[in-house]
């Protein structure tokens, strides 16, 4: 996988909305007795916010970790800031710690974090605006992936949220 070219997303009129995948993902997640938990830089909250606008959302969702500075991930999660220092937050290696540190400090079995560029400014030619590095832990196994979305702030922010919580929803299944 290409860091610097990503696969270009937008929204499909046939996909669906963060509303209709956290209902989907809280079915597949109750009927395993299993928790999440998020945790998220470029989203801000986004994930756990569309997570606990479903009612009955304590029942699945454990915790939501944001995690915007480089500090709150070393601190919150455990991310090394010599792991930062190396790779930049945006990155492989991030999303992986960020992924095990959610677990790893949470009752979940089941974590997703996201890490990206929202922009409109940040980008660079190697990472540029819209490159979201995402990682989800199930029981333990990491799933990484990074996708480059187009459109403005808010564009790529909801990109990503549909995103993490369509391949938790597959992962977990």
């Amino acid at each position: 996988m290409n860091a610097a070219k990503p696969p270009s997303e937008s929204l499909s009129k046939t996909e669906l909305t963060a509303q209709e995948l956290c209902g989907l993902l809280a079915d597949s997640l109750q009927k395993k007795h299993w928790l999440m938990a998020s945790a998220e830089s470029c989203t801000g909250g986004l994930i756990a916010g569309a997570c606990t606008d479903l009612a009955g959302s304590s029942n699945w969702f454990e915790r939501g970790f944001v995690t915007y500075s480089n500090e709150a991930k070393t601190g919150m999660l455990g991310v090394p800031a010599a792991l930062i220092a190396q790779h930049g937050a945006v990155s492989e290696p991030v999303a992986r710690a960020m992924a095990e540190g959610a677990l790893a400090h949470s009752r979940a079995q089941v974590s997703v974090a996201v890490t990206g560029i929202a922009g409109p400014s940040g980008g660079s030619a190697a990472k540029p605006v819209g490159t979201v590095w995402f990682g989800w832990c199930v029981q333990g196994r990491v799933t990484l992936e990074v996708r480059r979305f187009d459109g403005d702030r808010a564009a790529v922010r909801a990109a990503a949220v549909r995103h993490a919580l369509q391949r938790l929803l597959a992962l977990a299944a």
